[in-house]
């Protein structure tokens, strides 16, 4: 492949198949590339830079910072992982009833580590339990990362070739049924059971407003752990802080976050409350790089930048208009069956394959991804102003009727 004339090569992996497009900078919701092209970024990174690109404040911490201490090693103590596990906590404990025990927090480096993390807790709260077989539900559709823990937990079958044998114990249910997790509930080896609140690599799935709470119920009745993955929809991507928290009394016992935690500094988080609180101990995890100062601070100062900025709010309002425009523009074609999402995380499910989509659009200079081959996924920042979110909208709707046309 080539750009600006020049040809591009490399000693990668060959594990992506990368578009042929380099990005120099960016600003906000936007990016430009090596030729100086402007591209509206609607994925954010895979949901990472919610901020923004080079935002001021982020960019200066993270100066300051690295002249300051990168890195100690969790030997010792780091006042800024401590400061950010206080913050994170107080944020999942915003909506539910006091705890007498304080929820506690690890720090990793992303969220399948995050995810690793869950499992071994849940692991654990079964060992404390005497089952020697511990049992997971997860669910048909997940993805929950690609380490031989988190793919074995991931529901997408197509990922897993190759890798076998996976991991042992999980046991897979459909997603948005929570009545196939009370036909399975008399396997005494089950401990906890783990899904996403809404299924982000599946296709942008949102279940049924009774899902969180009946399976919350169902974990309560048994004494399993509830496990949600918020890497994708946690700080604030769906309206919420958290994607549970449209669901309030579906509290998780242990949550994953990662993602737009550090704006693309990266860190990891696993929080647990409740009985999964003290699961883990001294000398049972642990992680080199994990919560060192630099991601920590950041992550602080994107924390307090969606307090006092009101993003959250932002996102849910922002979400709201481009849902209705991209409903009002496109529901009519005939290639299109639904627009679905929460807040900033919107998929519009095509009855064909689309995925040229995303070449066609880079063309433009608007930045999209497509999943499950079918459904053209939407992550714009969360900063996302409405003549950006209007300018997604026409694109789209052009590119639509081009492709389609053509067909």
């Amino acid at each position: 492949m080539s750009q600006g004339g020049a040809v591009i090569t490399s000693s990668l992996m060959p594990t992506y198949a990368r578009l042929p497009v380099r990005f120099t900078r960016g600003e906000g919701a936007w990016l430009w590339d090596t030729d100086g092209k402007k591209y509206l970024d609607g994925i954010s990174g895979i949901g990472v830079c919610s901020l923004g690109h080079a935002h001021p404040t982020i960019a200066k911490v993270i100066r300051e910072q690295s002249g300051h201490l990168l890195h100690t090693s969790n030997l010792y103590e780091i006042p800024y992982q401590s400061q950010l596990a206080d913050a994170l906590t107080r944020l999942l404990m915003s909506q539910s009833d006091p705890d007498p025990i304080p929820p506690r927090v690890f720090f990793c480096n992303s969220g399948t580590e995050a995810n690793e993390a869950a499992i071994k807790i849940a692991r654990m709260y079964a060992h404390h339990k005497g089952i020697g077989s511990p049992k997971i539900v997860v669910t048909e559709g997940a993805f929950h990362g690609r380490t031989l823990g988190a793919l074995s937990a991931t529901g997408n079958p197509n990922l897993q070739i190759g890798f076998e044998p996976l991991l042992p114990g999980f046991l897979r249910v459909p997603f948005n049924d929570s009545a196939a997790i009370t036909a399975i509930a008399d396997n005494p080896d089950i401990v906890a059971v783990l899904v996403e609140p809404i299924q982000g690599e599946g296709g942008v799935i949102i279940p049924d407003d009774q899902y969180l709470q009946a399976t919350r119920d169902i974990c309560d009745r048994h004494d399993w752990l509830m496990i949600l993955d918020e890497v994708q929809t946690g700080m604030g991507r769906t309206g919420r802080w958290f994607a549970w928290q449209h669901s309030s009394g579906a509290v998780p016992d242990v949550m994953m976050l990662a993602k737009a935690l550090g704006n693309g500094i990266p860190i990891g988080a696993c929080l647990a409350r409740g009985r999964a609180v003290d699961v883990l101990t001294p000398g049972t995890h642990g992680s080199t790089f994990g919560g060192n100062p630099l991601a920590c601070r950041v992550a602080l100062t994107v924390v307090d930048i969606m307090e006092k900025e009101g993003i959250v709010e932002h996102a849910e309002r922002m979400g709201h208009e481009l849902h209705s425009a991209l409903a009002s523009a496109l529901l009519s074609k005939s290639v299109i069956s639904e627009v679905r999402g929460s807040g900033l995380m919107i998929g519009i499910k095509f009855n064909r394959s689309c995925g040229e989509l995303v070449k066609r659009a880079l063309e433009r200079g608007l930045l999209i991804n497509v999943t499950v081959d079918d459904v053209l996924r939407l992550l714009p920042p969360l900063i996302i102003e409405e003549r950006e979110a209007r300018r997604i909208v026409q694109t789209i709707a052009e590119l639509v009727d081009e492709f389609f046309t053509e067909r």
